[in-house]
């Protein structure tokens, strides 16, 4: 049986409960009125006589996210994650329903909390000083969501919820912007107005091998194969086993350093951020991309030339065996090459793009050119499912799916191929 027991202006509810270790133990449960004292006095009997008790360890919501940081950020997340999680728990969800008891919490209670966060504006962004929109965007909504979910999922699996209330809560709809990219002609007038060595082989190593900036950026040589023999046979490779990201100090230090291969130096100890070499998020980012030969060429020029410096500055440069790196050896600065794709773009009244969309431009090209092999593609691409890539270029696929209908027209319908050549199956 459960007791009720006035404290102050507060009444606590007492009941004796079996931990998972067969051990009797006693609970107290806070609420700020007699109702509510009662109302979960009865729910507890209830559920204590039919076996179903399950004794929330956590009373709310931010007791919750503290207990789902430690044990499950801390080790699933990567350092990038972390940091973007952290941010959205503090500003966004703390803030607002931190203080929710989670008896309280369900899908409708989500749904007018995603709601409220609609007509809300946006943090302002250290950097900038500026709010990225006038209300918390549905994207930024949706990222809530997850984590939400997800958090709610831990705590059904360490029984402190029977069900998950974020199942069923429904997230505003959100609509992607559509990405422009650059054609196949814009990028080759971009490829021979840019003047600039660094931004041309950037360019370039995108384009070719489908590479986000952090793949770019922490290629290094003993992931390149450019020999004569590979050339000659058509097997010149990249392969794609790091990523080079700056990251902030204490969100790595939160994940004990998880995932890091090499932090590099910083001019200043004051600075917030570190840049460093990490393994890839995820295992399918882990790739062999093969290169045209043109682009293998790039490559021996470029090595050629830091061997130059190499001899020239002697113990100034320093060797991390970076493929894209300053004149001294140390990573190259990717907002430099940002400023410089920029500059290129308005100097020569190129379409406006971001650098990111050479790897969408790359993933278009290779679809047409090989009539819609999504799967060579994602394995150029390190996407980790198909659907991604389905999803994002959808259009390609379709163009093929309209050529089908055009043939079919001209071989049926106009009766110009009544009966093509059909291939028997092994």
């Amino acid at each position: 049986m459960a007791s009720i027991k006035k404290r102050g202006e507060s009444y606590s509810l007492i009941y004796n409960y079996t931990d998972h270790q067969g051990k009797r133990k006693q609970k107290w449960e806070t609420y700020p009125t007699l109702a509510d004292a009662k109302k979960r006095q009865k729910e507890v009997e209830y559920k204590d006589a039919c076996g179903c008790l399950v004794v929330p360890r956590c009373t709310d919501l931010n007791e919750l996210l503290d207990e789902y940081i430690k044990l499950y950020g801390k080790d699933k997340w990567a350092i990038s994650t972390y940091e973007h999680n952290l941010a959205l728990i503090n500003n966004y969800i703390r803030p607002y329903i931190g203080e929710a008891k989670l008896s309280d919490i369900n899908a409708h209670y989500l749904e007018v909390y995603y709601q409220k966060l609609l007509k809300t504006p946006p943090v302002v962004n250290i950097i900038t000083g500026k709010r990225s929109s006038e209300f918390v965007s549905t994207s930024t909504i949706r990222d809530i969501h997850k984590i939400l979910r997800s958090c709610f999922k831990q705590a059904v699996k360490w029984e402190i919820l029977e069900k998950n209330p974020a199942d069923h809560a429904t997230v505003p709809k959100h609509k992607s912007e559509k990405r422009q990219i650059w054609t196949a002609q814009d990028l080759m007038r971009a490829m021979e107005v840019c003047d600039d060595d660094q931004l041309k082989l950037a360019m370039n190593l995108s384009f070719a091998g489908s590479l986000r900036m952090g793949e770019l950026l922490g290629l290094t040589w003993d992931c390149v194969d450019i020999s004569e023999e590979a050339i000659a046979e058509g097997r010149a490779s990249i392969y794609i086993n790091k990523e080079l990201q700056r990251v902030n100090k204490a969100a790595m230090e939160s994940v004990d350093r998880k995932d890091i291969i090499r932090v590099f130096p910083e001019k200043s100890s004051m600075n917030k951020t570190v840049r460093v070499l990490k393994t890839p998020k995820t295992e399918s980012s882990i790739r062999r991309v093969y290169i045209p030969k043109t682009v293998a060429e790039m490559l021996i020029e470029c090595k050629a030339k830091q061997e130059e410096l190499k001899e020239i500055l002697g113990a100034e440069y320093q060797d991390y065996g970076l493929v894209m790196c300053s004149t001294f050896g140390t990573p190259a600065n990717e907002g430099r090459i940002r400023k410089e794709m920029k500059k290129l773009i308005r100097e020569n009244d190129l379409p406006d793009v971001v650098f990111h969309s050479l790897r969408h431009s790359s993933v278009t090209y290779k679809l047409k050119l090989n009539g819609g092999d999504i799967k060579s593609v994602q394995g150029d691409s390190g996407h980790s499912q198909v659907s991604m890539v389905t999803d994002v270029y959808s259009h390609i696929v379709d163009e093929d799916r309209k050529k089908n209908a055009e043939l079919l027209e001209e071989a049926f319908y106009e009766k110009k191929n009544l009966n093509p050549q059909m291939h028997e199956k092994n």
